[in-house]
Parts: C-alpha cells; sequence; structure tokens
C-alpha cells in the first residue's frame, strides 16, 4: 500500500502531530521523496486576524515544492502538486481547533 496509508488513515487522526504526520508522508508519496530527508514547513493562515487554518510545505530536489493547505473551519485537507494543481482532498472527522502553539483542543 501507500506510505501515507501505512503511518495512519484520514480518519485516525485525532491530534495535530498525527495531522503533520499524515500530511507529510502524503506529500512525500506524491514525489517519492525519503520522507525522513525532507522536512516540512508550516504556517498558521489567518482570517480577519483569527487563525482559520494550516500551509504545510516541503521543498525538495530540483525545486520541488508540495503543499497542502488544512482550512479549519471545513475541516478539510487539500493538497498541491509541484505546479500548483490540486491532486487530492481529504475530509477529516476529528476536528481541531488552532491555539498559538498549534496544539489540538477539540
Amino acid at each position: 500500500m501507500s506510505e501515507a496509508a501505512s503511518v495512519i488513515a484520514p480518519s485516525d487522526i485525532t491530534t495535530i502531530a498525527e495531522l503533520r504526520e499524515f500530511v507529510h508522508a502524503t506529500l512525500c508519496l506524491k514525489e517519492n521523496l525519503v520522507s525522513d530527508q525532507f522536512q516540512m514547513i508550516e504556517r498558521e493562515l489567518t482570517k480577519n486576524d483569527r487563525p482559520c487554518g494550516m500551509q504545510f510545505t516541503i521543498h525538495g530536489p530540483r525545486q520541488v515544492r508540495l503543499s497542502a493547505v488544512w482550512a479549519s473551519d471545513l475541516n478539510i485537507l487539500y493538497f498541491y502538486d509541484t505546479s500548483g494543481v490540486r491532486y487530492l482532498k481529504v475530509q477529516l472527522r476529528q476536528r481541531f481547533v488552532i491555539t498559538s502553539e498549534v496544539e489540538s483542543a477539540a
């Protein structure tokens, strides 16, 4: 099966740490990157000065850039390939609240 599926299933994500793990594995899988060789950068997204989601980015070799956006209001992850085209949309079951430390509070 896939590396992302072997790490954790989207329906089993219950913490922000598991969300990060799933996103990292899924992004690396898209371009066959070795996950422990490429770190993920994350950034909190805001709307009207309130947290509304997170953006995750991996910079790989040869100017490869993969990203994912978690829209917290819809509780959906959107995954984007190197050309910026959305290739995957995942509805999460567990809701999270973004705090300044970006931890699970739900």
